[in-house]
């Protein structure tokens, strides 16, 4: 069977799982392999509890009497090149997203922005990778009018293989950092795969949006002779298309911003965090592109609230909690701890987790880290994980969550802000309920 007829049957039968324990009636089983475990032993399952059809790739499982069983080579290739054939049927803009930090919140901001004119299609949470862009694109239909997707990577030639799926129509990569680097192997492999998105769309003549103050990106784009460019910045150095300024943190971001021969204006934001303002600038620019006015991308940057436990102040009976608890990289902690010191809060205290996937720089980069934290000026640090425990200095450490959630209970902490961030591993996200 050829994509094409699977995607008539998919337009029957629209709705994708690829989790037997999830089937909706009428909806099609896709058997996806992973590490441990092997979705072919199940379609029989999903058949039985709802699914009109179950796309398997072992032919021991094919019933050769059952029309309901799709033998196809790969399963993961199939659905992969169903969501493509899907995507295809709708002549609409597709934006793509990358970048070390601040992806997931430009998406949402993007969209956010976006919405006060057009029906948006955009990247639930963080499904972001070759299972979850797919999942995505098989969710645009007709009543949507512009499509937003956010694609992550870990390797080197992850973003080359979702393009040539999500086929974008502009995009733009949010920054280049250190993450990842057991994958990637080296920041210079960082660039290189997320610069993938901009060989797409250099290669089909299609508009990139840029931070022309991240010298990174403008060289990127600069190697690759991308002419099509629309920019943003909040340096006035740069004199981007889009330019903005920090007004305050106390704690929420306040800026102004304003296009070339525009009137400024300034946004209140629910968003933690002064580096935030590239994002916002972001979501300004690509606005603009599509014709929302001034007014309503001000409406729609203060209506937004994060919710993912990104940029997050979350207020409890006894504190005030900045929660960026879900991920974490020499990049993003430098920045988060460069706003938290220059917060004009008082009583700041920091719970801080190891950065995981670092390879053979993790010692250095967690040094890094705590050499900072020492002239930060924090009056109490707390530092969870094997490797902040080898670092040289004299904060508290924890092995894990666990012994932080015993001091806790030993020694309340109250009245103060307190920064959460680390690696979604380390399991940060289980304190607040304590705090």
């Amino acid at each position: 069977m050829d994509i094409s007829e699977l995607h008539k049957i998919y337009q029957q039968h629209p709705v994708v799982t690829t989790d037997s324990r999830d089937c909706p009636e009428g909806s099609i089983f896709v058997a996806l392999k992973g590490a441990s475990f092997d979705g072919n032993k199940f379609a029989e399952m999903a058949l039985n509890k709802g699914c009109a059809y179950a796309v398997i790739d072992e032919k021991e499982y094919d019933k050769a009497d059952d029309e309901r069983y799709i033998l196809v080579p790969d399963c993961l290739l199939a659905f992969k090149e169903l969501a493509r054939e899907h995507r295809r049927q709708f002549d609409i803009p597709v934006l793509g997203i990358t970048g070390t930090n601040g992806k997931t919140t430009t998406k949402e901001l993007i969209s956010a922005v976006l919405s006060e004119r057009f029906n948006v299609l955009h990247t639930e949470g963080n499904f972001n990778n070759d299972v979850g862009v797919p999942k995505t694109l098989l969710r645009i239909g007709k009543q949507h009018e512009i499509a937003v997707i956010e694609m992550g990577a870990s390797h080197p030639g992850d973003i080359k293989a979702l393009v040539e799926y999500v086929e974008p129509t502009c995009g733009l990569i949010t920054n280049v950092g250190k993450a990842h680097l057991q994958g990637f192997g080296s920041f210079e492999g960082v660039k290189q795969t997320k610069g993938e998105l901009y060989d797409f769309l250099k290669n089909h003549h299609a508009l990139v949006f840029l931070d022309a103050a991240n010298e990174h990106l403008v060289k990127m784009a600069s190697d690759r002779n991308i002419n099509r460019l629309e920019t943003y910045s909040s340096s006035e150095e740069a004199k981007a298309d889009v330019e903005g300024t920090v007004i305050s943190c106390a704690p929420f971001l306040k800026f102004a911003w304003k296009a070339k021969g525009t009137a400024s204006h300034e946004v209140q934001t629910h968003l933690i965090g002064a580096y935030n303002i590239n994002n916002m600038l972001a979501a300004i620019t690509v606005g603009l592109h599509f014709g929302i006015t001034a007014e309503q991308i001000c409406h729609a940057l203060e209506g937004y609230v994060p919710s993912n436990n990104r940029s997050q102040l979350t207020v409890t009976a006894h504190n005030r909690l900045i929660v960026d608890a879900y991920n974490a990289n020499p990049t993003s902690m430098k920045a988060a701890l460069t706003n938290f010191t220059y917060m004009q809060v008082d009583r700041k205290m920091a719970i801080l987790g190891d950065m995981r996937e670092l390879g053979a720089a993790s010692e250095e980069e967690h040094q890094k880290v705590v050499d900072e934290l020492k002239a930060s000026g924090l009056q109490q640090i707390w530092l969870v994980g094997e490797e902040f425990g080898k670092t040289d200095c004299d904060f508290r450490k924890f092995k894990d969550v666990e012994e932080v959630k015993k001091a806790i209970a030993a020694e309340p902490i109250e009245n103060h802000y307190i920064l959460i961030k680390g690696s979604n591993g380390i399991r940060l996200f289980e304190l607040p309920e304590l705090l």
